[in-house]
């Protein structure tokens, strides 16, 4: 049984015109053509026609909203790989067409004198031929009448021509031109010609009636005798019918063509029609940018040197402030970036010396030290302990010199009663730090002894009484 399917040189030479044909369409010219403002049905549809003669390389569905600014397209137009904008607009005057270069200009200004779309042009032909097969490949510029008039002819002609794909001579395949653009200048009326033409070949040098059977239509021979008289005379054939061909428009054809007749080396003419839109323009400015910029040509103002030198200064001065502008803003927007890392730093820095202690909630087999009671707190409860001993020992509250930084309690009775063993406060812990425990010299104590001291700190000469501490002072004075 036999192989189904492609073979792989068959695959591999698909995949390889596939990435040339790729690689062609982005290396191609792309476009955008759009109407801005309040440019009316008329110049929109003319827009819509241009549109259509830019085709293949251009956005066929572009739509363009009255709050999307040149910026906005300028940005879309980088990623998309557009290199050209044409913009119609008009005012109260004038229809205005302007030719941008991307990305860095320039920028050509047009004003359109006369115009007419493509349903006028086709309306008055009496046989047109227009097809979708016509667009799927570019036109064919043709440039005529521009010669050494300037430089700003030249400029113009050099961005037409940067429009459309450049087309190599030896290689061309002659069944991808099926239109023709035409832009002629006038150096009499500084006028361009904007003519857009459908374009067919046929054989010469065959009759009328063998062109007919070439392509198929077979005419009315009732009133013929035979055959021959058909191709001799082409009898039954309409003036119509027959173009006028002659040296202008006969040429060898390099190559077979698509087409009944159109055989290599044989002599073949190549006719033109008029398919729209027609446009005639005259070039008023040039600048620089995209949009704005050094005007290089205008052809209604004309300055002096002088004039030019002070608008040229005025532009520097302005480029300059505006270059020391946005160093600034560098510069700030700089510091503020080493300002906010330096923070960040020090946040890292301040997070990792203060480390909230570790609890193990676990079976008390960590082997994490314990850092037992904080430093402070044992202090505090120290001179408490002490303090408290102190009243339960001897029944009076200690003085302020002994125990300077703990707690002093005020009694509920009034001063100089002494306080009953009902009414002692019992033991609490303070928050205190730890301080000395002071003995007061001199002083002596009753009802208590040494041995209620474990400290084994000496609190002077203190009777010893026989009676148990835990009664009220009153009972041991007594």
């Amino acid at each position: 049984m036999g192989r189904h399917g492609k073979s792989q040189h068959q695959k591999r030479a698909r995949a390889a015109a596939q990435l040339r044909a790729q690689e062609a369409y982005a290396s191609a010219p792309h476009s955008f053509v759009f109407a801005r403002g309040p440019a009316g049905p008329g110049v929109r549809q003319l827009s819509l026609d241009v549109r259509r003669v830019m085709e293949p390389y251009t956005a066929t569905s572009l739509q363009v909203r009255r709050r999307n600014s040149l910026k906005d397209c300028v940005a879309v137009a980088g990623p998309l790989g557009v290199s050209h904008f044409l913009i119609f607009s008009k005012t109260e005057k004038n229809v205005t067409f302007r030719l941008i270069r991307l990305p860095g200009g320039p920028t050509l200004t047009f004003r359109v004198n006369k115009y007419s779309l493509v349903r006028d042009v086709v309306s008055s032909l009496r046989r047109h031929r227009m097809h979708e097969q016509q667009f799927s490949h570019p036109p064919l510029l043709v440039l005529n009448g521009f010669g050494p008039h300037g430089l700003h002819v030249k400029l113009t002609a050099s961005v037409f021509q940067n429009m459309f794909p450049s087309i190599n001579v030896h290689k061309v395949n002659l069944n991808c031109v099926k239109r023709c653009l035409l832009l002629s200048y006038d150096p009499d009326s500084q006028e361009f010609q904007f003519r857009h033409y459908s374009l067919k070949v046929v054989p010469v040098g065959a009759s009328r009636g063998m062109k007919k059977l070439l392509q198929e239509k077979f005419p009315n021979m009732s009133r013929l005798e035979d055959v021959s008289e058909l191709l001799a005379t082409g009898a039954g054939l309409s003036e119509s019918e027959a173009e006028p061909d002659g040296e202008h428009n006969v040429t060898e054809l390099p190559q077979v063509l698509a087409g009944r007749g159109n055989m290599k080396a044989e002599q073949s003419a190549v006719r033109l029609t008029e398919i729209g839109p027609r446009i005639t323009l005259q070039l008023i400015k040039i600048q620089e940018g995209v949009g704005d910029g050094n005007v290089l040509y205008h052809s209604l103002v004309h300055k002096s040197e002088e004039e030019l030198r002070a608008t040229l200064a005025t532009r520097e001065q302005k480029l300059l402030l505006k270059a020391e502008r946005r160093s600034k803003q560098e510069q700030d927007i700089k510091r503020k970036k080493e300002l906010r890392e330096a923070h960040r730093k020090r946040s890292l820095a301040g997070m990792q010396h203060v480390e909230p202690p570790s609890t193990d909630k676990g079976d008390g087999d960590s082997d994490a030290e314990d850092p037992g009671q904080p430093e402070g707190a044992a202090q505090a409860s120290d001179e408490e302990d002490e303090a408290e001993y102190f009243r339960q020992a001897v029944g009076e509250e200690p003085d302020e010199d002994m125990f300077p930084k703990a707690k002093r309690r005020r009694p509920n009775k009034s001063p100089g009663q002494p306080i009953s063993g009902d009414q002692r406060p019992g033991r609490g812990r303070g928050q205190h730090p730890k301080g000395r425990f002071q003995a007061a010299k001199g002083k002596q104590l009753r009802g208590a002894t040494a041995h209620h001291f474990p400290r084994g700190r000496a609190l002077g000469r203190a009777s010893v009484s026989k009676r148990p501490h835990h009664k009220s002072s009153a009972a041991a004075r007594a």
